[in-house]
């Protein structure tokens, strides 16, 4: 791994982790992702086939690959959107969606569920905000209700966050009072309330004007500069060139490969990576 910053590096300035009160505290592990041989059915349809992944902490994972391939699946999978047929997904530690009864993996109850995915921040292609709330309240909405945190200090919380995402202007606007970006900005900052261990993303800026795509990315980037563990699943091929530690290709369920940027965008082993790269550079 080669990680953006040292531990030391993370406490320095007035930046989007000190909004929420620094990098996540480590864990027993320094593995904060560890999918082992997953395998996911819809129906007769094989999405995912004995997919492995290991992500350390403070490593981001850019996840490409041709639409179909899995890649959403795949992250859904790590807090129990969608269900496993078989294998196990490890967050922090903690399997995930299930516990083990007799060497057999049965659907664990909500509560412990809900308690596991506090961990796990997500940002969606479409954005998923409250539209009756302003930004405000939808960023402190989780932090209040799951966790207990006083309002006033979410509320604070929450004014820090969107100051770091460069809304703080827009605390008391309604979503449908914000663009695409401003209202993805909101999402960010919303996951980030929770103070999660892991950052997801799918295709954060799919549905956003190009215009409006590089004000998320830049949020993105500085998470990734200050130690947020995330994995990635978009088409931007320069974030992922210049923010992932390592870059995973995954076709028709699989993953066929992966590597550094370095490595990946030079000198693919894969002819399918191959095939695809050609298509979208």
């Amino acid at each position: 791994m080669t990680g953006h910053v040292h531990q030391t590096d993370v406490a320095v300035g007035h930046d989007l982790l000190d909004a929420i009160g620094g990098v996540p505290a480590a864990s027993s592990t320094d593995v904060v992702v560890d999918a082992q041989h997953v395998d996911k059915w819809f129906g007769k349809l094989h999405v995912l086939q004995d997919v492995s992944l290991r992500v350390e902490r403070q490593e981001v994972v850019v996840v490409l690959g041709p639409s179909g391939s899995g890649k959403t699946t795949f992250i859904r999978c790590m807090n129990h959107l969608e269900k496993i047929q078989q294998g196990r997904i490890f967050v922090n530690g903690h399997l995930i969606g299930y516990r083990e009864v007799g060497g057999k993996l049965v659907e664990d109850k909500e509560a412990n569920i809900a308690r596991q995915r506090q961990e796990i921040g997500m940002v969606f292609q479409r954005f998923n905000l409250f539209p009756h709330k302003t930004a405000l309240e939808n960023i402190i909405e989780a932090p209040t209700q799951v966790r207990g945190v006083p309002k006033d200090e979410a509320v604070e919380m929450g004014r820090a966050l969107l100051q770091r995402v460069g809304l703080a202007a827009k605390a008391n606007s309604y979503p449908a009072q914000l663009s695409g970006g401003q209202q993805q900005r909101v999402a960010i900052a919303r996951a980030l309330a929770m103070k999660p261990a892991l950052m997801l993303f799918d295709e954060p800026t799919s549905a956003l004007d190009p215009e409006m795509i590089g004000e998320v990315l830049e949020v993105m980037k500085e998470l990734a500069r200050e130690g947020m563990t995330m994995i990635v699943v978009t088409h931007e091929m320069g974030f992922a060139r210049e923010v992932a530690d390592r870059i995973v290709m995954m076709d028709e369920g699989r993953v066929v490969e992966e590597g550094t940027p370095d490595v990946f965008f030079t000198s693919p082993k894969s002819e399918r990576t191959k095939s695809f790269l050609a298509k979208i550079l």
